[in-house]
């Protein structure tokens, strides 16, 4: 196990095009942490920068104190798991699990030891005569997940794991990998464009955009109090409605026929966005949304409508409640559930 330090780092290509922006962040003996933003965002890149796949420009990268900088990958004592597996055709699950123990001069006693403790960890016992083709996609991630284990590395780094695989099974491997990981107390770096992978596993998530560390907090920090407008586009399903206003003379704001005094101090004539997420609107007395598109979901009804200004809205309901299109539906806000960003920056301003 090992802490992991990121001082400032940066990554440009031709001195000019910059794809990591100065990254900060210590990351304690055994957390799980999780990389997520979209395609290229810079998550993958900077992974590949701890790992030492990939030059850093600028800044530090330290395991356990000790500045990585200059050292190859293969000094660095991780384990890399990738999205496309990248086992051996032509070994059998135990050769493949084996086999960098083996260049690593590790003796034929203990890589047997080693090899069968971690497939009994991983329920793959029975497969370990078998060729990767013989195997279905989560039993060939769990092989990759093997070879790492067996390793014992200080640290874990995950490169979208899942991303081949079906949506049943990627919630069943993401649960496996997360109870895995805390078994083993391995301190662990996994990237992921998938936001709920992302809240469901991570102890703390970095939320990439551009190159830039938008938030850094845990999933529930990340969710209930959005430092940008990116990370509350990002961080929700479906995600939170945005509304464009300024602030009044008196300091209010004026949205669809309603007044709504700030807790926050706003300069008049400032422009603002409210969000809101669609979890946090109910039927009640407030706005009045015209029903546009009904999505029936089982256990909740998400409605999408517009208010009497044209500005669109999409509200969560109990799956009990259905409204029909056409219908005008009265909307009301949760107490302390809206908030505030600056229009031009995108930054947050507080809660309303």
């Amino acid at each position: 196990m090992a802490t992991v330090s990121l001082r400032g780092v940066r990554k440009s290509y031709g001195g000019t095009v910059e794809v990591i922006q100065g990254i900060d962040m210590e990351i304690t003996d055994g957390e799980f942490i999780v990389i997520v933003g979209p395609s290229g965002c810079g998550k993958s890149t900077l992974l590949r920068m701890v790992a030492g796949l990939e030059k850093i420009t600028g800044g530090e990268i330290a395991i356990d104190a000790r500045v990585v900088n200059e050292l190859e990958p293969k000094d660095r004592d991780i384990a890399m798991v990738f999205q496309n597996y990248a086992l051996y055709p032509h070994m059998s699950v135990y050769d493949n699990m084996a086999y960098g123990l083996k260049i690593r001069g590790v003796s034929k006693g203990e890589i047997d030891e080693r090899v069968k403790r971690a497939a009994k960890t991983l329920e793959i016992e029975p497969f370990l005569e078998r060729k990767p083709r013989q195997l279905s996609g989560g039993q060939r991630q769990r092989v990759a997940m093997g070879r790492a284990i067996v390793r014992e590395p200080k640290a874990f780094l995950f490169d979208e794991p899942l991303s081949n695989l079906d949506a049943k099974l990627r919630v069943q491997m993401r649960v496996e990998i997360k109870k895995l990981q805390r078994q083993l107390g391995v301190t662990s770096i996994y990237v992921t464009h998938d936001q709920v992978e992302a809240m469901t596993m991570g102890d703390r998530l970095i939320v990439m955009n551009k190159g830039v560390a938008e938030q850094i907090g845990t999933p529930i920090d990340v969710y209930a109090q959005p430092a940008s407008l990116f990370v509350a586009a990002f961080i929700g399903s479906p995600s939170m409605n945005f509304l464009e206003t300024r602030i009044g003379a008196d300091g209010s704001l004026a949205l669809d026929g309603a007044s709504l005094k700030p807790k926050t101090r706003i300069d008049p004539g400032r422009a603002v966005t409210i969000g809101i997420r669609p979890e946090h609107l109910s039927v009640g007395s407030g706005f009045d949304l015209k029903v546009e598109l009904v999505e029936l979901l089982g256990a909740d009804t998400l409605v999408y409508g517009r208010l009497s200004d044209g500005k669109g809205l999409v509200v969560r309901l109990p799956g009990t409640e259905v409204p029909k299109i056409g219908d005008r539906l009265p909307v009301k806000a949760h107490d302390g559930a809206w908030h505030l960003f600056d229009s031009e920056t995108g930054k947050r301003l507080g809660a309303a």
